[in-house]
């Protein structure tokens, strides 16, 4: 059929779509591990997301439980690999608390510096692969730029880059070597303008934003039920660190540092006039925000770790002696949390009277954020799911364990 002007006549008909099932992973850019989704989409849009993990097991606390705590320490290094400092400090004080041990004030100082630099190295990760999840470059070559300087100085001090093993039960397996602190100021100055360069080309990228803000939106009273901590948590401006708010054993770590919970309370963040401007289109719990708490805790970090600095100055002595291989753990339990990059990371150890634990366990951070994902991506874009998964900053290690 035509009209006068012998133009085809569009005739109104229904469109039908089928649901679909689409697998995302378990190799995949943007799953940032070996992690399945299994997605059911109604063309664009998604209605369910069902994670799929499993694919990485490791076995990590059963060896836990057949080697001695020392010896376990290079496990931990595999849990969350990006930040392999971080999950040593959790399980030398662990340890510790089973062991009733107190450490001086220069391997506190020590363990503070390594915990914040691998919390910005992690974090520079998060930022840069972020952004090359969401079709930008530039960033990740920026970030992993300035992540190698932090790494050079992990292997200056320890030997190793990547999987550390330096923050052992009692202290740390060595002090720091001459120059040390040095070659850290020296990075810190420079960094500084490579934050300001990340917040160009990323946090007020008008097509970042567009792609953030306002998808994947976490209710507060949401992320508190399904256990979500660290950036994910705080990005629903939740104000809530354990560094100030943990039990009393790990907040005499940063006892006397000052450093800002960073969280959008009310809508706005502490000193947030020292930050780039939140644009209008944000929401807070929002994919944004997740990335923004990200980028401001670098900042704070880079503080702590120059106060601990001056604080490592002022003492003198060992940092510690690390326990013994064989050291013998009474009979009893102990359970602590740090405020690792990701999120709370726990771990329990229960003695036996023997070097080998009875029973080694870990509480994931990650295993948590990701079960709130189905929500967040649910009634979203299937180009929506990477922008949500990025925000959460998982790593299977840990949650495979």
């Amino acid at each position: 059929m035509t009209t006068e002007r012998n133009e085809p006549m569009l005739v109104e008909q229904d469109v039908h779509t089928d649901e679909l099932l689409i697998n995302m992973g378990p190799q995949h850019p943007s799953t940032h591990g070996v992690l399945r989704l299994v997605l059911r989409t109604d063309g664009e849009v998604v209605s369910e997301v069902v994670p799929h993990i499993g694919y990485l097991h490791r076995s990590a606390e059963k060896i836990g439980e057949n080697v001695s705590a020392r010896q376990w320490v290079p496990y931990t290094d595999r849990l969350d690999y990006l930040a392999a400092m971080n999950m040593n400090l959790g399980w030398a004080m662990t340890v510790e608390k089973l062991l009733g041990l107190e450490l001086p004030e220069r391997a506190k100082a020590v363990r503070v510096i390594m915990a914040e630099l691998g919390r910005i190295s992690s974090h520079l990760v998060a930022a840069g692969t972020y952004g090359l999840d969401l079709g930008s470059f530039t960033p990740f070559l920026y970030a992993f730029r300035e992540r190698e300087k932090i790494l050079d100085l992990f292997e200056a001090a320890c030997g190793a880059r990547l999987t550390c093993s330096y923050i052992v039960p009692g202290g740390v397996t060595a002090d720091l070597p001459p120059g040390w602190l040095e070659q850290c100021e020296a990075f810190l100055d420079q960094f500084m303008p490579t934050v300001d360069d990340l917040h160009a080309v990323l946090t007020n990228n008008a097509i970042f934003i567009r792609r953030t803000a306002a998808v994947g939106v976490l209710s507060a009273e949401t992320a508190i039920d399904y256990g979500c901590t660290g950036p994910v948590l705080r990005g629903s401006g939740v104000d809530w660190d354990l560094r100030r708010d943990g039990e009393p054993r790990y907040r005499e770590l940063y006892a006397g540092y000052r450093f800002d919970v960073i969280a959008p309370v009310d809508g706005r963040y502490p000193n947030a006039q020292n930050y780039p401007p939140v644009p209008r289109e944000a929401v807070v719990g929002d994919s944004w925000h997740r990335y923004y708490v990200r980028m401001i805790e670098v900042i704070q970090s880079m503080s702590l770790v120059r106060q601990a600095i001056e604080r490592y100055r002022r003492t003198d002595g060992p940092p510690g002696t690390p326990i013994k291989v064989a050291e013998r753990l009474p009979k009893g339990e102990a359970y602590l949390e740090t405020e690792a990059p990701k999120g709370q990371m726990g771990f329990m150890v229960i003695g036996d009277g023997t070097k080998v634990p009875w029973r080694v366990r870990a509480r994931s951070s990650c295993f948590s954020n990701l079960s709130v994902a189905p929500v967040l991506c649910r009634g979203g874009l299937v180009a929506d799911v990477p922008a949500v998964i990025g925000s959460l900053d998982l790593v299977l290690g840990e949650i495979d364990r």
